[in-house]
């Protein structure tokens, strides 16, 4: 559980207050397709919260909803209080998702990238921006690429520095969508690492949606898991290990079976 109840500012040590996220009765359609079915928890100020589920979920999908990139059908998804879909509430609470792609611009440099969203917003000096973008950097330990390319970076580096552009913007509500994709497990391990720190340190809150379950029984307060909509499980990894549900031992601990493979079972 969280140890604090203010996210530490990590530009200016700061304590401002730390946010709750509530998902109530949440339900997303495309047409006939119903993606999302009657979802509802809670993620606690200054908690890590991992949303797991198998591909084709929903997870992405819910993700857009918590940052208000989509409306719902039905039901309501709630930050700090306020509805995610009201323009009022990103500038009550500053929010940064970072993509499971990283989403940075490869004709801009490492530093560029950082900068990029405080000169458009102009929200601070060049000097205060320089001062953010290599502390950001200097918090991930990539300090030493900042005038590098996108290009010139590994994958893992790619990801730490995305996650480096959102410290940039300050959040009080950091999201993650698959951070430890198509990465070796040694990198995945060091972004689990980074997440956890971050939250130790700084004590924002933080949902990360992950097929990885190292990273998910190793940094997650909590887990929630979702399956074909709906949400099946909700509790600590230590809950969650211990569940005999057949749908989440099968989606731990999947059997390979090469006699009864089950692509053919999915095929029909």
């Amino acid at each position: 559980m969280p140890s604090s109840s203010a996210t530490r500012n990590p530009f200016t040590a700061v304590e401002t207050p730390a946010v709750g996220v509530v998902l109530e009765n949440l339900c997303k359609d495309f047409g006939t397709l119903k993606v999302l079915k009657n979802v509802s928890f809670s993620v606690d100020p200054g908690e890590i919260f991992v949303l797991m589920g198998p591909s084709g979920s929903g997870k992405s999908v819910m993700l857009k909803q918590i940052v208000g990139l989509e409306p719902p059908t039905s039901g309501r998804v709630l930050i700090d209080g306020r509805d995610a879909t009201d323009p009022a509430t990103r500038e009550h609470v500053r929010m940064a998702l970072v993509f499971q792609s990283g989403a940075l611009f490869n004709s801009l440099s490492v530093f560029d990238n950082l900068a990029l969203y405080p000169r458009e917003h102009r929200i601070a000096s060049e000097a205060d921006i320089r001062t953010k973008v290599m502390h950001a950097l200097q918090i991930i330990s990539l300090q030493d690429t900042a005038q590098k390319y996108p290009a010139e970076l590994s994958g893992g580096m790619k990801k730490r520095v995305a996650i480096a552009r959102a410290l940039v913007m300050e959040p009080q509500l950091m999201l993650y969508d698959e951070p430890t994709s198509e990465l070796d497990p040694v990198t995945s391990a060091a972004i689990s690492e980074i997440i956890a720190t971050l939250k130790e340190e700084y004590h924002v809150t933080t949902i990360v949606v992950s097929h990885d379950r190292d990273l998910a029984f190793n940094i997650a307060d909590r887990i929630g898991l979702l399956l074909g909509g709906e949400l099946i499980f909700n509790g600590s990894p230590a809950e969650l290990r211990a569940s005999q549900d057949p749908r989440i031992t099968d989606f731990l601990n999947p059997k390979i079976d090469l006699k009864n493979p089950r692509f053919k079972k999915l095929a029909s």
